[in-house]
């Protein structure tokens, strides 16, 4: 176990070249193959799927991303099939973004080895190690985006 800053330092900088490197590995569904899905639409994929359908401004609000990105991103994967947008039943000035039911079982079989890892890693923790794990990580990426 390393015993001061500069040790773990170390080791996370051999860990994480690995860690991204077998998420890249992670082969998407031939289903999925002929669409040219990059990394930000899978963080769009994900929230759909694990919190369903929601509009463009709740999107953009957990994805901490301007509506307008959204609004591209969801008219990218519209016109691709993958998307499907829809009235608000209580408000029909709303649009509501969901998951395609045909590109359903393919995006979920994609992200299934990634969630699966997650809660094999962090099942064991308490909700406050796994709050602090998620908070270290979220000062990591805004202490890399400063520099």
């Amino acid at each position: 176990m390393p015993g001061n800053v500069d040790d773990t330092v170390r080791e996370l900088l051999l860990l994480m070249p690995r860690m991204v490197g077998r998420a890249k590995r992670i082969p998407v569904p031939e289903a999925l193959s002929s669409l040219a899905l990059a990394p930000r639409h899978l963080s769009l994929l994900a929230l759909l799927l694990f919190d369903g359908p929601m509009s463009v401004n709740e999107l953009a609000a957990r994805l901490e991303v301007a509506p307008t990105t959204v609004s591209l991103l969801v008219g990218d994967l519209s016109r691709k099939g993958v998307l499907e947008r829809r009235e608000d039943e209580r408000d029909r000035r709303r649009r509501i973004v969901r998951i395609a039911k045909a590109h359903e079982p393919a995006i979920t079989a994609w992200l299934a080895p990634g969630a699966a890892a997650w809660r094999t890693a962090l099942a064991p923790l308490a909700p406050e190690q796994r709050r602090l794990f998620v908070d270290t990580l979220l000062a990591y990426e805004a202490a890399v985006a400063e520099e």
